[in-house]
């Protein structure tokens, strides 16, 4: 939420209506979440929408816009190039994904982020593995190191390695991994050989930590699934995975 009063709207030019009566009139529409169904069903033509749509996976819903003659802007498909990083919203959201799992992760851990040393002995850090250093990973790892926590971090990309080290992480990678320019940062499919040895290598990491973030992802595809069952059943009582 904005928490903006409505006053403060009509100070700078706008009017206050209701929804169904903006739905009808306006010729464009600026929204955050993807369109919900009395948008879609809008009969106003030749509308133009700007908003996180996910196509890949409403495709319902971008049929039915079409079929309604909307024009539609997906803003999470603007590319992530130097020219549109005012626009890129995506990287804003995940920075704020970032900063909450860790602070989320630190009020439903029953244990402290850094370490205690008092007269009656002293209490180790909290030690969280994080998977995938995009912007959400880097965020939650420099508000973990914030806090005290000892983190480690996988991604399938070395080039992020650096970023990684700079922030107080420790990089843990499986050697072999496939990386494409072509991809814009983001992670790639890997090969089967690859996907093994790193399920391997996050369940022997996560078995030892306290908290998990899982932030990776893939660009039209739904998120790897990088932590099975086995896993969390493997994991220290009272651990969190976010």
């Amino acid at each position: 939420k904005a928490f903006a009063a409505d006053n403060q709207y009509e100070k700078a030019g706008a009017k206050i209506m209701v929804r169904a009566e903006i739905l009808q009139k306006a010729e464009v529409l600026l929204m955050i979440n993807t369109p919900e169904p009395d948008v879609v069903d809008s009969k106003k033509e030749n509308q133009i929408i700007l908003s996180v749509v996910n196509p890949f996976f409403n495709k319902e819903v971008v049929e039915k816009l079409a079929a309604n003659s909307k024009t539609v802007f997906s803003l999470d498909l603007i590319p992530r190039t130097s020219r549109a990083q005012s626009m890129d919203i995506l990287s804003s959201m995940a920075t704020i994904a970032g900063y909450k799992s860790v602070l989320e992760s630190a009020m439903l851990l029953p244990h402290f982020f850094p370490m205690f040393m008092s007269a009656a002995g002293t209490i180790r850090p909290a030690k969280m593995l994080i998977l995938g250093a995009g912007v959400a990973g880097l965020q939650a790892i420099a508000t973990a190191r914030k806090l005290g926590a000892v983190v480690e971090v996988f991604d399938v990309r070395s080039a992020v390695k650096e970023e990684v080290a700079s922030l107080g992480g420790k990089f843990i990678e499986v050697e072999g991994a496939r990386e494409e320019k072509s991809a814009g940062g983001y992670a790639v499919e890997q090969t089967e050989e690859f996907i093994q040895k790193q399920k391997q290598l996050i369940h022997d990491h996560a078995v030892k930590s306290n908290v998990v973030i899982c932030t990776a992802q893939i660009p039209g595809r739904k998120a790897p699934l990088l932590i099975e069952k086995a896993t969390v059943e493997a994991m220290k009582a009272g651990s969190v995975v976010v």
